[in-house]
């Protein structure tokens, strides 16, 4: 027995020190394996991250939560800190032989070194950004995020819900921190940026406590969750009603004062160019978001030519039903008034608006089979853009689910308006953001086996952005538009695409005014001013991200046409498609060698007459 017992102490020695030999290098030092060194690395940055853990959903609920009651660090410190481990993360990756690795794993490695890299680029202009902004500003995320992400499904989520309001007030101080930082050197949102941002703080602050969205929400769902009796519940609402009342609504109190401080110094200048060294950073923003050394007066070229050539397109529909203005933007103003294209107003219209689109991605989902293989498991769902954030959100947008597919992925709708919703636009709206759009791309990205995690969540904007726009014109050419009227919608979509192409680098580099950018899209795409403005406020405070939508879709589609070209009658879209998402989110360049290569391996395959 005592033999056994030491024979049993000896093997766990040697687990241990096991253990250690592994753990050691891959929490501290340089994993042995270049595959822990990639789990590492997300490991490493999501437990960083409690907000994206909860995004991700993978842990909540079992003894791995130790997050949900966190919010994320989101002071200047923390942000050094950051910088800090990607430089020493690129620094690990670049100690592999990367000649060592297989094909796929050479593509891993540069998915990793391109995301590293471009970060440690990114980081000269890391305060160059506006925390509170009117379309993704923190003083609207935070609740966004405790209203659709935070988990209600249990007693302890109830807890943490109460217990992650009660860090609003760390959270707000630390934004104070950050803006502080941005006035002294001089990056001061332009002052409708500050005005509206005031605006939507003295909306969320103006109810009572228990009228606050944070409250309501809380309330509605918890009355479902099992186990939460009806005194527990009673207790968690009245200590919920005075964290909004002592710390939430003080937090955003002292946020509004500093933005009325902001406000009196800020000017009307909208561009980044006024920023110190803002043409350095415009292009900074430009390579971000396309993944392309692209420059932007070759991009605003492009979206000369790009509205060109689909104004023509919608001109001779047009022309065929009597409208031979030549002037499309008219052309579309005016028949966007026609009221069989409108919904009527209220709560019934929203209702019907939800239905619909409901009904158009059914549609799409049945048609799927003769354009992809590979198709998501994850569900998805539609839902209106919470009340309190629809003011300057845009149109619509997509949410992904989590991870496993507890949580299904959402399209928001924007229904502030019933009126501002017209039929021609739904289509395509909802081919973009739901069937075959974000909500394939990025659950069939979730879904990856076979790569390591961060391959699963990496973001590329040109790529996801362009499998959007791509999206919308697989359904187009695919005869998804059953009338002209949704054929002109999918195309005034695609304009208003490249229109952004113009107008993003008319701001930011040609120095338009937003008056400017308003009226060019207004007259060359025929929506209304209402939506334009939305829009233009959005390329204002996120430069770059609206060229990425055009710069990626056309590059889908001449890797597209590049290998039905090559492979002739070999050629099947079901593989293309899968060919690009089964890889996952990546940088163009790397885009274009993942599918050179299997028009490679395609070519080697012997054809079916061959082999009869």
């Amino acid at each position: 027995m005592r033999r056994g017992r030491r024979k049993l102490a000896w093997g766990a020695g040697l687990v241990l020190a096991a253990l250690a030999v592994f753990l050691v290098p891959t929490i501290w030092l340089r994993p042995w394996s270049i595959d822990h060194y990639y789990a590492r690395v997300f490991l490493r940055f999501a437990l960083r991250h409690p907000m994206l853990l909860s995004q991700l959903g993978m842990f909540d609920g079992t003894p791995l939560d130790f997050y949900s009651d966190k919010l994320d660090d989101l002071s200047p410190a923390f942000e050094e800190k950051e910088a800090r481990m990607v430089r020493g993360e690129l620094a690990t990756l670049h100690s592999y032989d990367r000649a060592k690795l297989t094909e796929k794993g050479k593509l891993s490695y540069d998915v990793l070194e391109w995301f590293l890299a471009n970060a440690v680029q990114n980081d000269r202009f890391r305060d160059y950004d506006y925390p509170l902004n009117q379309l993704f500003g923190a003083q609207s995320e935070l609740p966004d995020f405790m209203i659709n992400i935070h988990p209600l499904k249990s007693p302890r989520d109830a807890e943490r819900y109460v217990m992650r309001i009660a860090r609003f007030g760390v959270a707000a101080d630390q934004l104070l921190d950050g803006l502080r930082v941005r006035e002294q050197k001089g990056v001061i949102p332009p002052r409708f940026v500050i005005r509206e941002v005031l605006d939507q703080m003295d909306r969320f602050v103006g109810p009572a406590p228990r009228e606050n969205p944070l409250f309501t929400n809380f309330a509605s769902k918890s009355d479902s969750i099992p186990g939460l009796g009806a005194e527990k519940r009673r207790r968690l609402e009245d200590r919920l009603e005075a964290q909004i009342h002592d710390t939430v609504y003080p937090a955003y109190q002292r946020l509004i004062a500093y933005e009325r401080h902001l406000e009196s110094v800020a000017t009307d200048d909208d561009g980044v160019w006024k920023l110190p060294n803002g043409d350095a950073y415009y292009d900074r923003c430009l390579r971000d978001e396309t993944t392309t050394d692209m420059p932007a007066d070759s991009i605003h070229a492009l979206g000369l030519r790009q509205v060109a050539g689909l104004q023509g397109e919608m001109a001779r529909i047009l022309a065929v039903h009597g409208e031979k203005s030549g002037d499309v933007g008219a052309a579309m103003a005016r028949l966007v008034r026609n009221p069989q294209f409108h919904f009527p107003p209220g709560d019934s219209g929203r209702a019907l608006i939800l239905a619909e689109y409901g009904r158009i991605l059914d549609d799409a989902d049945r048609r799927m089979g003769a354009l992809f293989g590979v198709r998501p498991k994850a569900g998805l769902t539609v839902q209106r853009v919470p009340a309190f954030k629809e003011a300057t959100s845009p149109g619509a947008y997509y949410q992904e689910g989590s991870i496993g597919g507890a949580r299904p992925g959402t399209f928001y709708v924007n229904l502030r308006d019933p009126a501002e919703t017209q039929r021609p636009e739904m289509r395509t709206l909802a081919y973009h953001e739901g069937i075959p759009g974000h909500h394939f791309q990025l659950s069939i990205q979730q879904e990856l086996k076979g790569v390591p995690f961060f391959r699963r969540v990496i973001p590329f904007t040109a790529y996801a952005e362009g499998w959007g726009l791509y999206a919308e014109r697989l359904a187009y050419e695919n005869g998804f538009h059953p009338t002209a009227y949704d054929s002109l919608g999918a195309l005034q979509a695609e304009l208003f695409r490249a229109v952004r192409l113009v107008v993003d680098t008319g701001i930011h580099r040609e120095h338009w005014t937003r008056r400017q950018a308003i009226d060019y899209m207004v007259m060359n795409t025929g929506i209304e001013e209402s939506k334009v403005v939305t829009e233009i406020e959005r390329y204002i405070v996120n430069p770059g991200q609206a060229c990425a939508y055009k710069v990626g879709q056309l590059k889908l589609i001449e890797l597209r046409e590049r290998a039905r070209q090559r492979l002739g009658s070999r050629f099947d879209i079901r593989r293309y498609h899968d060919v690009v998402l089964e890889n996952g989110s990546l940088p163009l360049s790397l885009l274009e060698r993942v599918v050179d290569d299997w028009i490679r391996d395609e070519l080697k395959r012997p054809s079916a007459g061959d082999r009869g």
